[in-house]
């Protein structure tokens, strides 16, 4: 069974004092009669829960910094609530992730294409090609590793290419 109400208590003296005047305060803050009227329950739970009400020297401005207080974190809350909202709809505007099976299959196939027209080079061609496209090694430095000069490597790297480029339009 529970207790009868004493109202004398310094709780149920805060709450006839003041409740109306707080929640008409947090209604217009809020602009939502339902959310002030939450945030002046939770005030007065929060208040009720101290040890001594009878020690605070100015309890109506405590009970507006309380109420101050929770409305900060429910703005808090909803902003992440809003956030979290946002994200999401964001994250749904981005492509996947995942590759699209067909775009894999296709790359695939001119890795392929490019690998065998790579293959398909002359030796000294392809050696020079590879050591530009794929060692990044410079014109200079495969002159002078190979003992040819940078006008022959040019040669080499835009025949590479010209062969490449021909095959892989060729299949598509």
């Amino acid at each position: 069974m529970s207790k009868p109400l004493n109202l004398s208590s310094p709780m149920s003296e805060l709450v006839h004092d003041y409740y109306e005047e707080l929640l008409s305060f947090l209604t217009i803050r809020l602009r939502s009669r339902d959310q002030a009227t939450d945030v002046t329950q939770e005030t007065f739970l929060r208040i009720a829960s101290l040890a001594s009400l009878r020690s605070l020297q100015n309890p109506r401005a405590f009970l507006y910094k309380t109420a101050i207080n929770i409305t900060i974190d429910l703005f808090r809350r909803q902003k992440k609530q809003t956030l979290r909202l946002v994200d999401l709809e964001e994250a749904q505007a981005f492509p996947s992730v995942h590759p699209d099976p067909e775009r894999t299959l296709a790359g695939k196939e001119d890795i392929h294409r490019l690998s065998q027209a790579i293959a398909d080079l002359p030796p000294k061609c392809r050696h020079v090609f590879l050591l530009h496209k794929v060692k990044g090694k410079s014109h200079r430095e495969i002159a002078e590793g190979l003992g040819i000069s940078r006008n022959m490597v040019e040669k080499h790297i835009m025949k590479g290419l010209a062969y490449c480029r021909q095959r892989l339009e060729e299949n598509t």
